[in-house]
């Protein structure tokens, strides 16, 4: 194609790329397959809800498959529905907590300036999954939180176009990347704490040091290589241009907090309207908390997930200044817990099916898995061994620190029989832990509640994150591997 002068001549030797095409080929490859995979799983990928419900029939099946009875599977499907009931609250609460917090004056300020930091729609992406893997590091539940609201202030930026499905699978990078390789690492946390340890497992593993785990030069040295290449591909991936869908276009609404101040109209109503409840209710949270320091080590007391929704209440009710503002966020923020309080009691089933219910020989379907795997490992070939046994169980069993009771004693074992590195045995189960929440919901749903998509608007991203870290993943499993002494 040609382009022609003022009076029609045309100018020979210059092509010009037809709109349609130009802006595809910006897209780049990543862009490219992002949008395919997110084509797909937006057709077929199902509704959370339904894969759950996909995971309880499977898991049902391969029971049987073991020779276990339908009595027992049942039993199992019934007994283990209510067993996380605890940690589902403790999500919830994450959620509500969290929404509280954030829609504060304060941190609403706060995050709309992280949310100016970025010049592109491609630099919006990769700055949520910079920001959402780092707050990782400290607790999972607050880079679900951050990252969330951090997308809905990106959203309602003017200047930049960015991709809300892509911004949302960036913030959901610190779960599915980096989240076990920090401070919230239920089996590092458990096999340095010595209180909490199991006999069973401290009799074979003893207690391992959070400097031979999380703090390892080479777990160091891992994680940093996967935030690097999570950020550059949530870069190369975001879509731009017409292939970009905005919050608007997804129907979601991310509407700034309302910052008109209420007052009271009746005497009444005048302590929900003072600051003077709040304060007195934030000097007794502070001195527990200050208890809490004293009895137990700091990293202890921050890695607790109650304790981090105590004192995100907290100092959620001291930003809102008065107890009407503070409830009225609460009751905001109820509607984006439906799906973790719905779906999480059936993940519950899922592993008490895996893990309780025995087969014709006795053995449950997780210690078969894990059987299988063991058993083919040597000491060179063991954290890659181990680290797809352990993607492949968490994507039924997602959950870190009573997976790891049940497991620990024989993959433990096994480490110690093979001679490796008993510290870099846990790193490796955290490193490959992660690989499947990239495109399992029930990790999704939090984050899902508060930017108000389905798991299929995001997952297509997820999917391309997946790609790159398997294979890289596993190979850093091997090479940073250390030897036992």
């Amino acid at each position: 194609m040609s382009i022609e002068t003022a009076g029609g001549v045309p100018l020979k030797g210059i092509d010009v790329i037809p709109p349609k095409q130009t802006d595809d080929i910006n897209q780049g490859a990543l862009a490219r397959m992002a949008y395919a995979f997110t084509q797909w799983a937006e057709k077929w990928f199902p509704d959370a809800f339904v894969f759950v419900i996909f995971a309880v029939i499977v898991v049902a099946i391969a029971n049987f498959a073991t020779g276990a009875s339908p009595v027992a599977v049942a039993k199992g499907f019934g007994n283990g529905f209510w067993t996380i009931i605890p940690f589902t609250m403790q999500m919830a609460m994450v959620l509500i907590t969290g929404y509280v917090l954030a829609t504060s004056p304060f941190c609403t300020k706060l995050i709309d300036s992280l949310a100016r930091v970025p010049k592109s729609s491609a630099g919006a992406v990769a700055w949520v999954a910079f920001v959402t893997m780092m707050a990782s590091y400290l607790n999972y539940a607050l880079s679900l939180v951050l990252g969330g609201l951090l997308c809905r202030a990106l959203a309602r930026r003017t200047d930049v176009r960015v991709d809300y499905r892509a911004a949302g699978a960036a913030a959901y990078l610190g779960i599915g990347a980096t989240w076990a390789l920090g401070l919230s690492s239920s089996a590092a946390m458990l096999q340095a704490n010595p209180a909490s340890l199991p006999k069973a497992i401290s009799d074979i593993t003893g207690i391992i040091p959070l400097s031979e785990t999380i703090f390892l030069w080479n777990s160091i040295a891992m994680a940093l290589v996967i935030m690097v290449m999570s950020v550059a591909i949530a870069y190369y991936s975001a879509p731009k241009g017409k292939h970009a869908r905005t919050a608007e276009e997804m129907g979601c609404d991310v509407s700034a907090p309302s910052e008109v101040a209420e007052r009271p109209t009746r005497p009444g109503e005048w302590p929900e309207f003072t600051p003077i409840l709040p304060i007195l209710v934030g000097i007794l949270a502070a001195g527990w908390l200050v208890t809490e320091f004293m009895a137990k080590s700091p990293l202890q007391v921050i890695g607790n997930l109650n304790t981090y929704n105590f004192v995100l209440l907290m100092i959620g009710m001291l930003l809102h200044k008065n107890i009407h503002s503070f409830l009225k966020a609460v009751t905001k923020s109820v509607p984006t817990t439906a799906g973790v309080l719905l779906q999480f009691p059936f993940y519950g089933s899922v592993a008490i099916m895996l893990t309780s219910v025995p087969g014709s020989d006795g053995v449950t379907l997780a210690h078969h898995i894990a059987d299988l795997f063991v058993s083919i490992a040597n000491g060179e070939t063991f954290p890659i061994v181990i680290g797809v046994y352990s993607a492949i169980l968490g994507f039924f069993v997602p959950s870190g620190g009573g997976k790891w009771i049940i497991e620990a004693p024989y993959v433990m074992q096994a480490a110690k029989d093979l001679g490796v590195h008993m510290g870099w045995a846990v790193s490796t189960y955290n490193a490959a832990e992660a690989l499947p929440n990239l495109i399992n919901p029930f990790w999704m749903l939090p984050l899902l509640g508060v930017l108000g998509l389905k798991a299929r608007d995001i997952v297509g991203f997820c999917v391309t994150q997946l790609v790159f870290h398997i294979p890289v993943v596993l190979f850093l499993l091997w090479i940073l591997a250390p030897r036992a002494s």
